[in-house]
């Protein structure tokens, strides 16, 4: 009997370990070549592929607008702006900076309350729900790995594979670069991406030529473009944290490119 239970747990494990060696290989060789973005930039994004597909299926002519531009043809008005909104420590931490941005979004968080209830909007409900649209405290090197090459699902395997992507990104290319993809690619409304677009879709300028305050806009819509921080739906809700954004403008750091 004890054999038979033997062989039972035998045949069990090599199978268990099987099935873990298929998985690893397989991501192995379906993991993104990301030392290519050092020279190419993406085609086209996870994020930017299941937009259009959410449209097809709604029966909507699939939009996209989108001019890529180098980092020295975006503001940096914007580039501060960006990084004051989704993350202030960029250039210091490896990709990763939990607890300094989810202290920094706390605080903000406070302020956009104290404003909204001076301005006499007695429903602030909505404010304690922000946090998730700081992606968990995701700096922007996460984020970019997001967006590039992952779905939106919150699951632990779709979080470990965010973080061994954030890693090679933060390994392979320069914070620069990082910083660069990111504004070309981001959501910026209705099938709007990427900074050059955004600014002529908004503001009707080329990004070069965006205003401190121009640039803090656009930075407040970044977490919820198409809902919670769509102008067209919560204009006050983004002028307010359009002006947390401004407060924190000068306090933070570019990489030196």
């Amino acid at each position: 009997m004890l054999r038979g239970i033997w062989k039972v747990f035998k045949t069990g494990a090599l199978v268990v370990l099987a099935l873990v060696t298929v998985f690893i290989v397989y991501e192995v060789f379906t993991f993104p070549r990301v030392a290519d973005l050092q020279t190419k930039n993406p085609e086209t994004t996870s994020m930017i592929e299941t937009r259009l597909k959410e449209a097809r299926e709604q029966g909507r002519e699939p939009r996209r607008v989108q001019q890529w531009v180098p980092l020295a043809r975006i503001s940096p008005n914007l580039q501060r702006a960006v990084l004051a909104g989704e993350d202030s420590n960029y250039v210091a931490h490896n990709g990763f900076d939990y607890e300094a941005l989810q202290k920094a979004w706390e605080a903000g968080q406070k302020e956009a309350e104290r404003e909204a209830k001076a301005e006499g909007e007695e429903d602030t409900a909505w404010l304690p729900d922000l946090s998730k649209f700081r992606r968990g405290g995701s700096t922007v090197s996460q984020q970019l790995a997001k967006n590039l090459y992952l779905s939106s699902e919150r699951t632990a395997a779709r979080k470990v594979k965010e973080a061994a992507i954030t890693y090679f990104l933060e390994r392979s290319l320069s914070k620069c670069r990082i910083l660069e993809i990111y504004l070309n690619v981001i959501e910026w409304g209705d099938g709007v991406y990427g900074a050059e677009a955004a600014a002529q879709t908004y503001f009707r300028k080329p990004a070069a030529n965006l205003t401190p305050q121009e640039a803090a806009f656009l930075s407040a819509m970044i977490p919820s473009p198409l809902n919670i921080f769509n102008p067209q739906k919560n204009l006050r809700r983004v002028q307010r944290r359009q002006r947390v954004i401004l407060r924190g403008l000068n306090s933070v750091r570019l990489p030196q490119c």
